[in-house]
């Protein structure tokens, strides 16, 4: 009931884990994935960064939203510029998995690593050992 009260007052919290609840099927509620990214879309327009990684997963993977590799991108570069260390580390994937842009990669995990991902510098480490991320690049 309080969750709903604060939805109405569009906190975009609030919103981001009413949408959760429905894509997990938490809070005694039917798992309703489409409901769910409607409503992450919805906070992520009222400025929700963990909203906007969840619709980058959501569009990335075909689970409730039609693929959209392009479309994942652009929520999780959006993501990553405001503060989305998750975000700026799948943005890391993208570049060195799906590109081969290795560069490119070191430099989302290294921004990702500085806010505190242990994952990207696992990811970092891994590059340097595979010889394809420099010395010079951290």
């Amino acid at each position: 009931a309080m969750i709903r009260a604060r939805v109405k007052k569009k906190d975009p919290a609030a919103i981001y884990n009413l949408g959760d609840a429905y894509c997990h099927g938490k809070l005694g509620l039917q798992k309703d994935t489409r409901k769910g990214v409607e409503l992450w879309t919805e906070a992520a327009e009222l400025g929700s960064v963990e909203a906007l990684y969840h619709l980058g997963i959501e569009y990335e993977s075909r689970i409730g939203a039609k693929e959209d590799k392009a479309r994942s991108i652009q929520v999780y570069e959006k993501a990553a510029m405001l503060g989305c260390p998750l975000s700026r580390h799948e943005l890391g994937c993208v570049e060195g998995s799906d590109r081969g842009n290795y560069d490119s990669a070191a430099k989302h995990f290294l921004i990702a690593a500085k806010m505190g991902l242990k994952e990207s510098v696992e990811n970092i480490k891994s590059m340097f050992m595979a010889g394809v991320a420099t010395k010079e690049q951290y």
